[in-house]
């Protein structure tokens, strides 16, 4: 038998981690990617203890811990800055054995791409159609040279929300749907220290998130229409949240107005089955798009890479078994966490009652901090498979 090989259609994080994990386990790997250079759109993220580990079993330790930030306790306060819960960083490191951390969504792109042989990686190849056979798969797509066909052992469908993969092969489930907000963030220099902390307001929520060497991710969202847009983002930010507590006024008048981003939330609102079809396996948002409220998105997607490269460390043979165990695996948890960040959103973002903000502000204050850290640890605390 030869080396078995793997096409990831998308060199999003997901993708890329996929890649990793398969070449890892002795997959040749190529890597297809519509645009026309490898990098990642966005601003920031917070890698919890599930994608900490997830990326540590890839031997990313090292590279991350010299990259990202360990985030300062932080919490929820509301939008005079009043702190609403606490987050207790010592019990957070003594329960999970490590902080949370913030990272620029283009450095952890650049990571996992330095860690992949360059002859995988290729840009500007937009993918037409695959084709899945007991034996083999068929990947044709268009390159810069023209049209190409290759085939795989696996194909890994990493193409996100408006998966290619998943409307060809999965044509009875729905296009995802909005999830009723509207979101902005940026990645700015700030040099002042801050606290991780999201607050909350009525429809509305701003957060941020230090990235370290002087860098502050921030995000705001708004419950709205969808399509919206201003001709100035950022100022539209502002008209929304620049009279909300310290630092919020000052981390938006350091945001220059060209970096803002604005997206649309939207979410795979009809869950998959499988997902698994023939010898195609999709993961991250291509299987379980959902909404931020949780920040497990990219978690998620990692944790998907990781235990499919284990799954399938055997190679092409007894590959069938091998791709229903990951589906066995990862299926119910991904698609539970989806769940709960909508419920999320809902009782958090989206919340606009007075009344209603009123006994939620009040809940909270009682609520103890070891009892939030213990909520978030049945989502984050995950181990990768051994091996």
């Amino acid at each position: 038998m030869g080396e078995p090989h793997a096409v990831v259609v998308g060199g999003g994080i997901g993708g890329l981690s996929a890649a990793l994990a398969l070449h890892r386990h002795g997959w040749r790997v190529t890597v297809l990617e519509r645009a026309p250079e490898l990098r990642e759109v966005g601003a920031g993220l917070t890698l919890m203890a599930n994608s900490l580990r997830a990326l540590d079993s890839l031997g990313l330790s090292p590279a991350l811990r010299s990259s990202a930030h360990a985030e300062a306790p932080g919490g929820i306060r509301d939008r005079r800055g009043r702190w609403l819960s606490r987050m207790d960083g010592a019990e957070m490191i003594r329960q999970l054995g490590t902080s949370a951390l913030g990272i620029h969504r283009a450095t952890l792109h650049r990571i996992l791409r330095e860690a992949l042989p360059a002859s995988s990686l290729h840009t500007g190849a937009e993918v037409e159609h695959v084709e899945s056979e007991p034996d083999r798969a068929t990947v044709r797509y268009r390159g810069p040279d023209g049209p190409r066909t290759l085939d795989a052992d696996l194909v890994v469908g990493a193409d996100g929300l408006h998966s290619r993969l998943r409307t060809q092969l999965w044509p009875e489930i729905p296009a995802p749907v909005y999830a009723g907000s509207t979101a902005w963030r940026a990645a700015v220099a700030f040099p002042d220290p801050i606290p991780t902390a999201i607050t909350w307001g009525p429809a509305a929520e701003f957060g941020m998130v230090p990235l370290g060497e002087g860098q502050v991710y921030w995000f705001a969202a708004l419950t709205a229409p969808p399509g919206g847009h201003a001709p100035d983002e950022l100022a539209a930010v502002r008209d929304h949240f620049g009279a909300w507590h310290e630092p919020i006024p000052a981390l938006l008048a350091a945001t220059p107005p060209g970096v803002v981003l604005r997206n649309d939330i939207h979410h795979l609102a009809t869950a998959l089955h499988s997902y698994v079809r023939g010898r195609v396996a999709l993961l991250g948002d291509a299987a379980h798009a959902m909404t931020p409220n949780l920040g497990q998105g990219a978690g998620q997607a990692i944790e998907d890479a990781v235990v499919l490269g284990a799954a399938c460390s055997g190679g092409a043979q007894g590959l069938p078994a091998a791709l229903a165990s990951y589906d066995e695996q990862r299926r119910p948890r991904s698609q539970a966490i989806a769940r709960a960040s909508l419920r999320a959103g809902r009782y958090g973002q989206q919340l606009r009652n007075p009344l209603a903000l009123a006994v939620r502000g009040a809940a909270l204050r009682l609520i103890p901090a070891g009892a939030v850290l213990r909520g978030m640890t049945r989502q984050v605390d995950w181990r990768p498979p051994a091996g």
